[in-house]
């Protein structure tokens, strides 16, 4: 059977024990068909004749020859199935909503658990509507899509339902006010969206309203205070805005009020306090404001305390004794100064409410300081301490806790060695202590026993070999910024499940280890600015996980190998992976992976993980040409080979790198022109290829052509092209034949000189002949 909660297991009992003569009788014919042909639908290809033995979650047990009332996951009452257990029964067949159509004849069904069967579809709303006497109906855990029939919402005698984590994609429709037995509503975990109804109010058994994890927006109705049976109220992680309903205190027999992780504003309504055994009340992550009122802590019942990551202020000069005895406390950026509160480390029970007994303290981000008080670690049922970004200072005390299962204490000005009782907290799986001045050259051996996934205590002053003693279970190890020095221990191969290895900005030596391709998971491999020498080794490309690799400013030498081509992750688009407050279930935030972005330094969030895919071999000594495999990369964000000794030419296949953003390929020996399937990298915002042996045309291209910088393509051989405004030989307009008009004037003058003199004689002679000159008489005696 599900594991339902504790109301809907009361409803299922008094259902269950108001049944009679179960089984006494075999069910109605028809009754038995519908069964048998749902059963059929279901594994009708996978029955052979040698598969009687075939184990089908139950359903094997239905047959022909027997009372369907004695089957298994099978409930009557007289002749008539009243109840269908069908949990989880055939989550892997991908079956479609048209596989329910034989159940919904059986009209005589109460109960009806289809939950975590992986459906596809729409939610049949007509078949829905022949249950008229369905009173609990449980849907969760299904792929149903589209929006909520409208149908379903006809079903009267229905007091339970749930259509969490399905594809629900609609508004919560104002048909819902037709449910008026309803007593539980959950539709956690789907794509609604709009506001909620006013007619919600009108379902006044609702004893527990659920929709975390959705988009709905807009204020909270009013109308919800109408609800003076409901115990649950959950609207977390939506986009709620204005102010909380002054008089939802009205509420009086509300026991959990979860409002987290919205939109809301305004002070904390001092109603809350009518409520008379308010247990948890999570109003974390939003944008309340106002002083804490310290009245919350007179509430005697109160037991999980969540008001961090809002505008919230703490009265610092006020000093309270709990009536309370909290088991989670979340104040983180409530502005609490100075010392750790006297009545917090009082509290003895702070334990962590959530599927298991867990403890929880959160006080981060905010103003304390001094050192912390030992008490703190004395607790056998503390679970969870997260005091980052404080101002606290001086060592840790020892640790006699040995229940403690996340410790975060980063960014503070903690000093000196590491108690070495922090290696027996044997449940401890999350461990930061990042950026404080923790120093010494002996830390605390954790053994392959130890359950710790999560480590960083980068950015401290630690020394020493390369820390190697942390458990089989270890998936994230950050020792960046360190002072560890030595070759990296072959041990880290036995850490089979370790995803994210930073050792950045140490002082390690030694060839590159060929162990690393035995480390299957890897998913990040930060070795930059170390001194590791020799080759990289041809294995790693059996890393099919590894989208992060950065093994700049070393020592490597020899070529690239070509099976770099073949890093899958670098091929494939990354799925996103869980963050720590999804597994955790309360903010928990892994430092930024630091690389090296368009000549800086830049932190890559780890929720970015999943779309960047990063191979940074810069600054080493490798040499050779360049593998053309490089170019299937299709996912690769940024490619950096800048200042090594690589030669020849660039590969026309880093055309392909589609995803790329940044390529940076200078300082090296490259010549021969840049390839003209440069014009395809249409993510290409960042090149450079200065200081090497390039020449031709630079390509053009929808990208290519706003990459106009003169410094990306400086220092080469004899590059040419408009991103450069320096023109091409072959762009340049060829000189045409003589222009007549530009010899005018040579024959003008060559014309003057000689018809000046000819015209001149001609015109005297013809004057004398006319007698236009006058002659001297002639002389006679």
């Amino acid at each position: 059977m599900a594991t339902l909660s504790l109301l809907s297991k009361s409803y299922y009992i008094v259902f269950v024990l108001s049944l009679s003569f179960i089984g006494s009788f075999p069910c109605l014919d028809d009754q038995r068909e519908a069964l048998l042909e749902f059963k059929d639908l279901l594994f009708g290809e996978l029955m052979t004749d040698n598969s009687t033995d075939m184990f089908l979650g139950g359903l094997e047990t239905w047959n022909s020859s027997s009372k369907c009332c004695q089957w298994a996951l099978v409930e009557c009452n007289s002749q008539q199935v009243t109840c269908l257990n069908l949990y989880s029964v055939f989550p892997t067949l991908g079956k479609t909503s048209t596989v329910l159509a034989p159940i919904f004849r059986i009209k005589t069904l109460m109960s009806l658990d289809i939950s975590y069967n992986f459906i596809q579809g729409e939610i049949p709303g007509i078949g829905l509507r022949n249950l008229s006497e369905l009173v609990y109906l449980d849907m969760r855990g299904n792929s149903f899509n589209g929006s909520i029939p409208l149908q379903l919402f006809h079903l009267a005698n229905l007091e339970f339902l749930d259509l969490s984590d399905n594809m629900i994609e609609a508004v919560l429709p104002n048909e819902v006010v037709g449910l008026k037995s309803l007593k539980q509503l959950s539709l956690d975990a789907n794509f609604i969206h709009g506001e909620l109804p006013e007619e919600i109010g009108n379902l006044i058994e609702l004893k527990k309203f659920t929709v975390p994890d959705n988009q709905i927006s807009g204020r909270i109705p009013l109308s919800i205070l109408q609800l003076r049976k409901l115990e649950v109220l959950n609207l977390q992680n939506n986009s709620f805005s204005l102010e909380i309903p002054a008089d939802i205190g009205s509420l009086v027999n509300l026991t959990t009020l979860d409002l987290s992780k919205n939109r809301l504003s305004g002070e904390i309504p001092s109603s809350i306090q009518k409520m008379r055994k308010p247990e948890t009340l999570q109003l974390e992550n939003n944008m309340l404001s106002g002083e804490i009122p310290t009245w919350l802590f007179d509430l005697k019942e109160m037991k999980k305390l969540h008001l961090g990551g809002n505008k919230l202020a703490w009265n610092n000069n006020l000093a309270i004794e709990p009536k309370c005895k909290l088991s989670s406390l979340s104040l983180r950026s409530c502005s609490v100064k100075l010392q750790i509160p006297s009545w917090i480390s009082n509290q003895t029970d702070l334990i962590y409410l959530a599927e298991r007994n867990l403890g929880t303290i959160i006080l981060s981000d905010n103003k304390l300081t001094g050192s912390l008080p030992s008490q703190l670690f004395q607790s056998r049922n503390l679970s969870v301490l997260a005091l980052s970004r404080n101002n606290f200072f001086g060592e840790l005390p020892e640790i006699n806790s040995t229940s403690i299962m996340v410790l975060l204490l980063s960014e503070n000005n903690f000093s000196g060695p590491l108690p070495k009782s922090i290696s027996n907290i044997h449940r401890l799986l999350l461990l930061d202590l990042s950026k404080n001045s923790f120093s010494g050259n002996e830390f605390p051996a954790f053994g392959p026993d130890s359950l710790i996934a999560f480590v960083d205590v980068s950015y401290n002053n630690f020394s020493g070999k390369v820390l190697s003693d942390f458990g089989l279970f270890t998936v994230m190890l950050s020792l960046s910024q360190n002072g560890f020095y030595g070759p990296l221990p072959e041990i880290f191969s036995n850490l089979i499940m370790l995803e994210h290895l930073d050792l950045h900005d140490n002082n390690i030596s030694g060839e590159f280890p060929a162990f690393f391709s035995q480390m299957s998971s890897l998913q990040v491999l930060n070795l930059r600015n170390n001194s590791i020498k020799g080759s990289i080794s041809n294995d790693l490309s059996s890393l099919s996980s590894l989208r992060i690799l950065d093994l700049s400013n070393n020592y490597l030498k020899g070529e690239i190998p070509q099976s770099l081509g073949n890093l899958t992750g670098m091929i494939e688009t990354p799925v996103a992976p869980l963050t720590l407050s999804e597994i955790f279930k309360f903010p928990v935030e892994i430092h930024d992976l630091i690389v090296n972005w368009k000549k800086a330094k830049q932190g890559l969030s780890i929720r970015n993980w999943d779309i960047f895919t990063f191979l940074d071999l810069s600054k080493n000594r490798l040499s050779g040409e360049i593998p053309h495999s490089l170019g299937g990369l299709k996912s690769l964000k940024l490619l950096n080979l800048s200042f090594n000794e690589l030669s020849g030419k660039i590969q026309i296949s880093f055309g392909d790198l589609e995803s790329v953003e940044t390529l940076d390929l200078s300082h090296n020996s490259l010549d021969g022109e840049i390839p003209g399937t440069f014009s395809k990298l249409l993510e290409l915002n960042y090149l450079d290829l200065s200081n090497d042996k390039l020449g031709g045309k630079i390509p053009r291209g929808p990208q290519m052509d706003t990459l106009v910088d003169p410094k990306m393509y400086a220092n080469n051989s004899g590059l040419c092209g408009v991103q450069i405004e320096v023109p091409c030989e072959e762009d340049l307009v060829p000189p045409g034949p003589p222009l007549r008009k530009k010899q005018e004037p040579m024959f003008s003058w060559i014309a003057t000189g000689v018809g000046y003199p000819v015209g001149f004689l001609s015109s005297t002679a013809v004057m004398y002949v006319l007698g236009y000159f006058n002659t001297a008489p002639a002389y006679h005696r």
